[in-house]
């Protein structure tokens, strides 16, 4: 039976940051789900208090490609837009994380060859968009100075019905919260979450854009 594309929503998000904490920074998972008291993650201030970075992020689409000795394999992928008016240059050092609702977590670019990225740059024929290193950097004041990047993941699994993107580093907004059972601080990034809707089977998709169903700030 497929997961009910209807369970992400919020208790999922927070979830997915639990698991994501312990796979990339070994922090034992906090158990919202099961624990008597449920943690609610903190939201981000209305107004924002540290630097934010004007961010545009572009659909999320599916590429089908024929991998040298791996045959043909699909990777989920999207373009962001990125100005600097916070009044300061800043380090600009994005991470990305995509899940779905079958459970899996996965790091932009882990597993994606470097010809698959060549080629879905040369597919978006646009000469100023970087691939994810070389969007790392000084990210300069103004217009001007805008940079934009791409982001890929492997696509593992086409049967699924919801997929996140969190995207991390365009704000210097952090808190930190503690965790009852242990009373261990964890920190909390401001990220953007991005929620698209892909009922049926996403190799349908090939280069169109995917729903968009939410775009907020979260904290995790």
């Amino acid at each position: 039976m497929r997961p009910n594309r209807k369970l992400l929503g919020l208790a999922a998000t927070i979830r997915t940051f639990a698991r994501s904490r312990l796979a990339g920074c070994g922090v034992a998972v906090l158990m919202l789900a099961i624990a008597p008291t449920v943690v609610a993650a903190p939201q981000p201030d209305p107004v924002p208090r540290r630097w934010q970075l004007d961010i545009k992020p572009g659909p999320l689409r599916l590429a089908v490609l024929d991998v040298e000795g791996a045959g043909e394999q699909a990777y989920f992928y999207f373009t962001y837009y990125v100005e600097n008016n916070t009044g300061e240059d800043l380090l600009f050092a994005p991470s990305f994380q995509l899940a779905t609702d079958d459970g899996s977590l996965a790091n932009s670019g882990a597993g994606v060859p470097s010809t698959v990225t060549k080629t879905i740059l040369e597919r978006l024929r646009n000469p100023f968009l970087l691939d994810q290193i070389s969007a790392v950097g000084l990210l300069l004041q103004g217009e001007e100075n805008a940079r934009e990047g791409l982001v890929i993941w492997p696509a593992a699994n086409l049967e699924v019905d919801e997929v996140l993107v969190f995207a991390a580093g365009f704000s210097g907004e952090t808190k930190t919260i503690v965790r009852p059972d242990t009373g261990e601080a964890i920190l909390l990034r401001k990220s953007l979450m991005l929620r698209h809707e892909t009922p049926g089977d996403i190799a349908a998709f090939r280069d169109q854009p995917m729903d968009r169903v939410e775009r907020r700030w979260i904290m995790r």
